[in-house]
């Protein structure tokens, strides 16, 4: 198609026809992979003589067919586009960027960064070189706004990844300073200058945003970067131009010049300004930074604040920066007594008037409470809010320095409260005691733990707090229900005073403000916590359930579903008569949700945060009348149509939530419906396009409805549930793109068929035993050999005979057992086993050698039979000594428990428990969990963040950390999904697996292991004597005390089995 004919057909593709536009998009389609067409549709994008409509289209579609096609996503897949039009967009696309309108340089933008993302630097090499050229020539915007994209490629790039970097930094950064020297002096600077050095400032930032490049350890070069970013943040920005409009005036080119100064110099000095944070070789360039620059740069950040002060403008980005700048400082003796003789006019008269309800707020209260509402409770605008920053820089203050500060701000906290309480009606300071309200809230902890002001918190609640429950002014009253919330685990000398601040609080659930609403479902939560004596809120339960789903209906917010997560955990099997009609509203109100965050394409959205809260709510309730079965049949038809989309693409971002949910549906219901096996092919389609990261959670359910659902696994042929399950797990198995850990969960599958459907399922043994002894071969993680070889231990238990036929008839018999008895004899240096640690572990291996013991002398020789024996006293002895310890440790939890403490054992404990419930932590993996825990404990606890950071563990602190490297999509995700961990941590889904994992082995639980092995013993030692007598024989001393010992045991073990089942009979024929 030629340039003319494409562009009548891109034309066509604006038509307000629908029949036109669809014809005209499916002759796109049917062109786009013919050489030259992205070539003509770059000619048109840059014709100026084209109509824009036209131009735009064109551009939307170029960067459409790139993202799509420029690279190969797929290893093996064959390229898309020709090298020849691929090196002609690179040569034409560079030269036109500049050229085009700001609206088409963006799309070009996009494409450049899928481009230099691919191609640079193998298959680009001449591109820093164009760069460079023309930093000195005509083109230097466009060599500016490419080198942004090239050096942002690289900004969260670490060690070998990072090596392009240095070439850039050598080859620009001199070019850079040299032009970034020349911009700075120009007199009445032009927006377009402002462009050009926000475009160098981001540059930097990227170059250094992980690690100073080398060439900047040279005094000499950085001194001279410093005092051009010193230059740009003392020197006022122009008054001239300014728009009026406070969000295109934050937005404006100067304004964002100085918020990216700022930025880097925050930058500079947290990551590698701080002596205790550097390595040895960067501890020279750290004292240096704090010795030349430090100081200056607080300077000047205090001369910027005191703008606010005299009532000028800052945006609150630039502000929130500086006070972050300034909390850093506190902990540091040089840094804080610089800041010190202004420190009173800072905290009076510039942090806490931040900290203050302001005429922006007042405006969006009236005019969008619901916009007021998601402001507050957003935590990305709480990482760009300056009166966050300022909470931070008090509880920082308090925290550090509190000795010779704490008491001054109550004082004037106080002060403020007195004030208050004497002003008449009419000029009573609201805002101020608003902005008291939220600083006593934020210094709740500290409080809490000091005297004396510890002893007078329930007086200071009676006397501030309550009164403004019936405040005529609305944002006081929202105030004083968040206030209360944070208190309500204080304890309370008065009762009568938490019954109060608890009806208060649910008082203002039906108040008529929305923000005051909102606040009061946040505050109930604290309280339901902190509530001791359930009946204070029993009888006032269903009236609770029912404001809560009017707010619902009228607000996305996931804090409402978290304080009805809460109230559900707290109250249990009591929640029965309200669950049908809570999954019905969840279920609503999830759908509600997510037809919100389709309709907004913003990344942001809280209604795609609110359903996933709407998810877990449901998993909470499931969990809490788990031991209700009907109900699970009656929510059934509420819940399917929400699994049964949300197991597709569609539910991608909520599918570990739905998966949990199906997991109760399968485990928990009397039977599993035929509507429930619908799901089956769901999960599967996805596992295999595009959900392995999800196979530890999809292993779950697969395993119930095996388990669960044995007949109808084993006898339905459409689906064919077993066909399809091993076109899964061979699949996966066989992938040598996948790493060992991504399929794990399939052995384990495989130990599910076997344990279930012994004797059903002989035709499935080869080929299982086939894949596993494959995939044994060539893995290196000993974890997954070790289930790899349960699978084997699970087939011999399914049938020993044929399983062993098979092992030989592949060759490998001799090989697998040689490998198996090697781990099973393996041990660490500290004399401890290396393999098979879980007790689970150990049961399956005792039963698959068991079994070797039945088979006849022509199938298990007699040397195999020694030390098959052999291995399994061993086990059986290890597996004894393991459940004597972990009752012993269990017992000694038992009494730490009523003490009221945890000790470090439980915390072993747990993470023992998390293996058997199915986590399967490896030693590598346990120890790099605890030091990702030691990490995050040296992160200082932003309390007062928002009122959302009060719920996050240290861990989710460290994952904020380190979600700077993402988007900000993936970064709001990360934020919103910590929103849902509980302060006690609920396995649910392992918990199934470790009930299921109890359940798969129960035939041999009735008679014990022990039971067992006695009486192939004896049947050994009756049916065939001789052998018998020379398996004896054999053994040395130590294992004829081990069997001798084993015996003893088993014996014990019957005579209590035979006990309980004589007691059991009795009960049941008394009742």
């Amino acid at each position: 198609m030629d340039i003319p004919s494409l562009a009548v057909v891109l034309q066509a593709a604006l038509s307000p026809n629908p029949d036109e536009r669809k014809d005209a998009e499916q002759r796109l389609d049917q062109f786009q992979y013919t050489p030259q067409h992205l070539v003509r549709l770059l000619q048109i994008i840059v014709d100026n003589n084209c109509n824009m409509a036209v131009r735009q289209v064109a551009s939307i579609h170029f960067k459409n067919f790139i993202a799509k096609n420029w690279a190969p996503h797929e290893p093996g897949e064959l390229p898309k586009i020709s090298a020849s039009d691929k090196a002609m967009v690179r040569d034409h696309i560079l030269v036109f960027l500049v050229r085009v309108p700001p609206l088409l340089r963006v799309q070009l933008g996009e494409c450049l960064k899928t481009m230099i993302h691919a191609d640079y630097p193998e298959q680009w090499p001449h591109l820093l070189d164009w760069i460079k050229l023309n930093l000195q020539d005509q083109q230097v915007y466009g060599a500016l706004f490419v080198l942004r994209i090239l050096s942002r490629k690289y900004e969260f790039k670490s060690d070998e990844e990072r090596t392009p970097v240095y070439r850039i930094v050598e080859e620009t950064f001199s070019h850079l300073l040299n032009l970034f020297n020349k911009l700075v002096q120009i007199p009445n600077p032009s927006l377009e200058v402002a462009d050009l050095i926000k475009l160098i400032c981001k540059i930097f930032w990227s170059s250094i945003y992980l690690e100073i490049p080398k060439q900047l350890f040279d005094p000499n070069v950085f001194n001279a970067w410093m005092v051009l970013f010193l230059n740009v943040l003392e020197r006022p920005v122009p008054v001239e131009g300014q728009p009026v409009d406070p969000e295109l005036r934050k937005s404006w080119g100067w304004w964002k010049v100085k918020k990216w100064t700022v930025h880097i110099l925050n930058r500079l000095y947290t990551r590698f300004g701080d002596l205790k944070l550097q390595n040895p070789e960067n501890k020279a360039f750290a004292q240096m930074f704090q010795n030349n620059f430090a100081a200056k740069i607080l300077e000047c950040h205090l001369n910027l604040l005191n703008v606010i002060r005299a009532g000028g403008y800052l945006p609150d980005r630039v502000i929130n920066l500086i006070l972050q700048y300034l909390s850093n400082s506190i902990s540091k003796n040089s840094m804080y007594n610089l800041l010190q003789p202004r420190l009173d006019i800072l905290l009076f008269e510039i942090v806490f008037p931040l900290m203050c309800f302001n005429d922006n707020d007042q405006k969006l209260w009236d005019e969008d409470p619901h916009e007021y509402v998601r402001k507050g409770y957003d935590i990305i605008e709480d990482l760009y809010s300056p009166r966050t920053a300022s909470m931070d820089f008090v509880s920082e203050l308090v925290r550090k320095r509190g000795k010779e500060n704490l008491q001054k701000f109550i004082l004037f906290i106080v002060e403020i409260f007195k004030r208050y309480d004497e002003a008449p009606v009419e000029y009573k300071p609201y805002r101020q005691k608003d902005g008291a309200l939220l600083a006593i809230g934020a210094l709740c902890d500290k409080l809490k733990q000091t005297d004396p002001y510890k002893s007078e918190l329930e007086r200071m609640l009676v006397q501030h707090v309550f009164p403004e429950f019936s405040s005529p002014v609305g944002h006081l009253r929202a105030k004083a229900a968040w206030v209360a919330g944070q208190y309500a685990h204080i304890n309370f000398s008065d009762q009568n005073n938490f019954r109060k601040s608890l009806h208060s609080v649910v008082s203002g659930l039906r108040d008529p403000e929305l923000p005051v609403r909102v606040d009061s479902v946040f505050a109930l939560r604290c309280f339901v916590e902190a509530c001791k004596d359930l009946n204070e809120i029993r009888p006032i339960l269903p009236q609770l359930l029912d404001e809560f789903f009017k707010l619902m209906n009228e607000v996305e917010n996931e804090d409402l579903v978290f304080t009805l997560e809460t109230i559900v955990d707290k109250f249990g099997e009591e929640m029965a008569p309200y669950a049908l009609g809570l999954c019905q509203n969840l279920a609503a109100a999830f759908w509600r949700c997510m037809n919100t965050a389709e309709a907004d394409d913003e990344a942001d959205d809280p209604g795609a945060l609110a359903a996933v809260g709407c998810l877990r709510a449901i998993s909470t309730i499931l969990e809490s009348v788990s031991r209700l079965p009907d109900l699970f049949v009656q929510v059934e038809p509420t819940l399917l149509p929400i699994m049964r989309r949300m197991l597709t693409t569609d539910g991608q971002e909520v599918f570990e939530e739905v998966l949990e949910i199906v997991s109760y549906m399968t485990f928990f219901s009397p039977i599993i419906s035929t509507e429930m096996w619908s799901l089956w092919p769901l999960m599967i389609e996805a596992l295999a396009e595009w959900a392995i990261d999800f196979f530890p959670n999809i292993l779950v359910p697969l395993d119930n409805y095996i388990s669960r659902g044995t007949a109808h696994f084993l006898a339905c042929r459409e689906p064919d549930y077993q066909q399809s399950l091993w076109n899964m797990i061979s699949s996966i198995m066989a992938d040598g793109n996948l790493e060992d850990s991504d399929i794990e969960p399939a052995p384990k599958l495989i130990e599910v068929v076997f344990q279930n459907c012994k004797g059903q399922v002989d035709q499935w043994v080869e080929p299982y035993m086939r894949i596993t002894v494959q995939r044994l071969r060539r893995t290196d993680k000993l974890y997954l050999k070790c289930l790899l070889m349960q699978v084997v231990a699970d087939a011999l238990y399914y049938n020993a005979a044929l399983t062993l036929s098979i092992l030989h008839r592949l060759g490998v018999a001799t090989e697998i057992f040689t490998l198996w008895f090697q781990m099973l004899e393996q041990v660490k240096k500290s004399g401890v086993r290396a393999n098979f640690k879980r007790e689970h572990d150990k049961k399956v291996c005792c039963l698959g050698l068991t079994s070797l013991l039945a088979l006849p002398a022509d199938q298990l020789p007699g040397d195999a039979l020694g030390r098959v024996f052999r291995a399994t006293l061993d086990l059986l002895v290890q597996y004894k000594d393991q459940l004597a310890e972990a009752a012993k440790e269990e017992e000694a939890e038992d009494l730490d428990d009523m003490d009221g403490f945890q000790t470090d054992d439980e915390d072993d404990d747990a993470d023992e428990s998390d293996k058997e419930m199915g986590v399967d932590a490896e030693d590598g993996d346990e120890a790099e969990s605890i030091k990702l825990q030691k990490l995050a404990a040296q992160l200082p606890i932003r309390q007062n963040l928002s009122v959302h950071m009060t719920q996050m563990t240290m861990t989710q602190m460290m994952t904020i950390v380190t979600m700077k490297s993402c988007n900000h999509q993936l970064m709001r995700w990360t934020l919103s999904f910590s929103l849902w961990t509980r302060s006690k941590a609920r396995e649910t889904s392992f918990a199934i697996i470790q009930k299921n994992n109890l359940r798969l082995i129960s035939s041999c639980h009735l008679t014990s292991y022990f039971c067992l092995f006695g009486s192939l013993e004896s049947a050994m030692q009756a049916s065939d004597p001789l052998r018998f007598q020379n398996l004896t024989q054999t053994l040395d001393f130590h294992f004829q005390a081990l069997a001798n010992g084993v015996a003893e045991h088993a014996e014990q073990r019957r005579v209590v089995i035979e006990k309980e089942k004589l007691e059991k009979a009795s009960t049941a024929g008394a009742s």
